[in-house]
């Protein structure tokens, strides 16, 4: 597996639960451990370890929709090339769910779907979480998290693009050399001829 596809800290966070009270902040009223240091890698803690611990760190906050961890997009993609993945937007915020979530039953006529678990998909998007991604990644390194090779995707991306535009434009000049424009005719300089004159017959 190679190390540049796997950020080192993801599987950490994946492998962590989230939402107990903290050991040392319990009798606080925000005790519930819901971050993640990505510096540290130590598990999950508190708001009042984040102020006192984790001050200057990479810090991401993990959230709960239907007994489940997601995570705000505007979070995590300064961190992870989260491509691929499907998106959701609760409570006016765009999330994405950290793990697999179960599905017993498939519904009919389900165009998209997650090509790891199966769970059905409401875009055309390939997994459902960032952990069926990192299934993904292991599998076959198609896809990546590291925002430094989405980056040199997008500039050869980019280049590719430029290079078809060049050889399309020198291909344009190469023609117009072999078939130049053909010269407009020239005006014409000769008069034009007025009719002869017919005289009137004379009366008998």
């Amino acid at each position: 597996m190679d190390t540049m596809l796997l950020p080192p800290w993801l599987e950490s966070l994946l492998s962590t639960s989230f939402f107990t009270v903290c050991r040392t902040h319990g009798d606080a009223a925000r005790n519930e451990c819901n971050m993640y240091c990505l510096d540290c890698e130590g598990g999950a803690f508190c708001f009042y370890c984040r102020s006192s611990r984790h001050k200057d760190h990479q810090v991401i906050q993990i959230r709960r929709s239907s007994y489940h961890d997601v995570v705000r997009v505007a979070e995590i993609q300064k961190v992870l090339d989260i491509s691929g993945v499907q998106t959701y937007v609760i409570n006016s915020a765009r999330v994405l769910f950290l793990k697999e979530r179960p599905q017993p039953k498939y519904g009919k006529g389900v165009a998209h779907s997650c090509v790891i678990c199966g769970r059905s998909l409401l875009d055309p998007f390939r997994f459902c979480s960032l952990g069926c991604k990192l299934v993904g990644v292991k599998r076959n390194g198609e896809a990546s998290f590291t925002i430094e090779a989405k980056n040199e995707a997008l500039m050869e991306r980019r280049e590719g693009i430029s290079r078809g535009e060049e050889e399309l434009r020198e291909g344009s000049q190469q023609q117009q050399d072999i078939y130049p424009p053909t010269p407009p005719p020239p005006p014409s300089s000769a008069r034009r001829r007025k009719g002869i004159p017919h005289r009137a017959p004379f009366g008998s």
